[in-house]
């Protein structure tokens, strides 16, 4: 344990599984109190009920949902944005109703948070964004995924200076066994992760805990901001 994120308070907002779940481990063995926050409350209290995790609920689609976290939590140091509202498809499939919720969760939403955590925030305080590989490496069917995360990858910078010295950084992670790819069902799942196992430099799909090592660094360093950290394999390398 290190004493960087002792005592300190940190808001992870997302599911109550993956990256968001990952990270609120990490945090915790490193003596944080956590806060996990998301739309689906009765989820997550199940899955935190056997941890010291504190669950409210938000959505970060919704500005006074934000607005009324921030004055039921009080000050916190640090925010973790892991939201995500996944809009696949290529141009044919697109709705503007798909591409619009993946903007507001992953780029107007911590915005938002912004807004309203900062103010309280001291000045050794952070923000964490979820970025994605898809921002770097176009793809069939990634159009709108590949927007937003190239959104998020501005925002941080914009927000660094705007808040200073409060940090704001992203994590940019590749592609993740985090269960988002189930759908393809086991057989499209493995073929998609052996080709990519067989193809990046690390010849391996990344976990969870690879992110939230990353998020955990962006949270403790306190010379870094202003950065997009890219946690991928080395996928977009080929």
């Amino acid at each position: 344990m290190t004493a960087a994120l002792r005592d300190k308070t940190v808001l992870v907002v997302g599911r109550g599984s993956g990256i968001a779940r990952a990270v609120s481990d990490a945090a915790l063995r490193e003596g944080a109190h956590v806060i996990a926050a998301g739309r689906n409350g009765a989820a997550l209290h199940k899955s935190y009920r056997e941890t010291s995790v504190t669950v409210a609920t938000v959505d970060v689609t919704d500005e006074e949902s934000i607005k009324a976290l921030a004055a039921q939590v009080g000050g916190v140091d640090h925010v973790v944005s892991a939201a995500s509202a996944r809009a696949r498809g290529t141009v044919p499939e697109l709705t503007p109703d798909a591409i619009l919720r993946s903007f507001h969760t992953k780029v107007v939403g911590p915005v938002m948070l912004a807004k309203h955590f900062a103010p309280t925030m001291p000045e050794g305080g952070s923000f964490v964004l979820l970025s994605g590989v898809a921002a770097l490496e176009p793809d069939p069917g990634f159009l709108a995924v590949a927007a937003t995360n190239g959104a998020v990858n501005t925002v941080v910078r914009s927000l660094a200076v705007e808040l200073a010295p409060i940090r704001v950084n992203a994590v940019s992670p590749g592609t993740i066994d985090t269960g988002a790819w189930d759908a393809l069902g086991d057989q499209g799942k493995a073929e998609l992760f052996g080709r990519l196992t067989r193809a990046n430099p690390t010849r391996r799909i990344g976990t969870s805990e690879d992110v939230a090592h990353a998020i955990l660094f962006a949270l403790t360093n306190t010379f870094l901001t202003g950065v997009c950290l890219p946690v991928d394999g080395g996928q977009p390398l080929v």
